[in-house]
């Protein structure tokens, strides 16, 4: 070897007792010029390993918790409560009654309000505005969105949470959006359960919010005291279908976006409805639907809104009506929990998880009827 190369570097050294293997492109004669070295991570010699300590867990809670939670206003959880309630395993399904049957003398003293919409009517800031001025009037609100659920994970449409920016900053004010699953039996339990949860924490404004045009009005119609239709001017003919049976479930209409130049085709629709409502039969006995005008975006006619609802309940309250409702749809809600719990013994079967995948094939290739299927599945065949 000349005396005047550099001594060949091994290609791998070690530096402060660790191994640094050099760069394959780091030719065998260089030198300190190449100060590119490959380093195993951030060790050090001698250095101890440090623990990787896992970020700390929610402590698990009891049905006492979740009870002294939610009677103390408690918002973080009154939450897991709701989600307790929605979940769908055995465990949190038993929990869940135990919290509602602890909570129930505590329920009842709110009003349940139903608001629905064609999407476009401008839901979420009439509710957002509708729930400011409740707030300044001194009213606890809880708004509880039954949402289309994404065929793709399951998870909510709407984002309410998002959308009422102002009134989910308010710490009178809470906002729960919830995932309908699909399931207009489950849309009815959770729903019901979480009303019951926020009466019991202290609301005494409980707002169900659903998306107009589909079943889960009649579902919610069935859970609430007071149903409220939101409408905008010039929504086309091909509406008039939807309007008249949700409008049928109404007790109060409210023609939104009544502001600028559109406020002529409002009062123009105001009256329409107004001759509508005159040949369709009342929803709540005692009581004529109205058909007011309103701008959420303006807050007019926002407190003509509340207005009428605290005659609605005057009314019906002086009439017994409201106490008829109520035990009414506690009756209904019992045969529903029944529908439900029938299937999904049905379904646990083991017997008819052997054999359901076959007959639904048989039925997919046309070998077999629906209903002999389903006859042939229950045992009558």
């Amino acid at each position: 070897m000349s005396e005047d190369c550099p001594p060949i570097k091994p290609r791998v050294q070690t530096h402060d007792g660790c191994p640094q293997p050099r760069p394959d492109w780091v030719p065998d004669t260089g030198g300190a010029g190449f100060a590119t070295w490959v380093v195993e991570g951030v060790r050090t010699a001698g250095a101890s390993r440090i623990p990787v300590v896992p970020p700390p867990r929610r402590p698990r809670l009891l049905v006492k918790n979740y009870v002294e939670g939610v009677l103390a206003g408690n918002g973080m959880i009154l939450g897991r409560a709701i989600t307790l309630a929605e979940s769908n395993a055995a465990p949190h399904r038993t929990m869940s009654q135990d919290v509602i049957k602890a909570i129930m003398p505590q329920t009842g003293k709110s009003r349940r309000i139903g608001i629905t919409g064609i999407p476009g009517a401008g839901k979420s800031t009439f509710i957002e505005a509708l729930g400011m001025n409740l707030v300044r009037a001194g009213h606890r609100v809880a708004v509880l969105a039954v949402d289309p659920s994404s065929t793709v994970n399951g998870g909510s449409i709407l984002a309410d949470k998002v959308r009422m920016e102002k009134l989910g900053r308010q710490k009178s004010a809470f906002i729960r959006p919830s995932p309908s699953g699909g399931s207009l039996g489950g849309v009815a339990r959770k729903t019901r359960e979480a009303i019951l949860l926020c009466e019991a924490a202290g609301y005494d404004v409980v707002i169900v919010e659903t998306v107009g045009g589909g079943q889960n009005e009649v579902t919610v119609r069935s859970m609430v005291d007071f149903f409220l239709v939101l409408m905008i001017a010039g929504a086309g003919d091909e509406m008039q279908g939807i309007k008249k049976g949700v409008i049928e479930l109404a007790d109060l209409l409210v023609i939104n976006k009544s502001d600028g130049d559109n406020r002529r085709r409002c009062i123009l629709a105001q009256a329409e409805m107004k001759r509508v409502l005159h040949f369709l039969h009342h929803p709540t006995e005692g009581w004529e639907t109205p058909a007011i005008l309103a701008s959420a975006l303006e807050g007019s006619g926002i407190e003509d809104v509340w207005r009428v609802t605290g005659d609605f309940f005057t009314t019906v309250k002086a009439s017994g009506g409201l106490e008829a409702r109520r035990r009414s749809q506690a009756i209904e809600w019992m045969h529903a929990l029944i529908d439900e719990g029938l299937k999904t013994r049905f379904y646990g079967r083991a017997e008819v998880k052997a054999r359901l995948g076959k007959i639904e094939h048989a039925v997919g290739t046309g070998m077999t009827t629906p209903l002999a299927a389903a006859l042939e599945l229950m045992g009558d065949e």
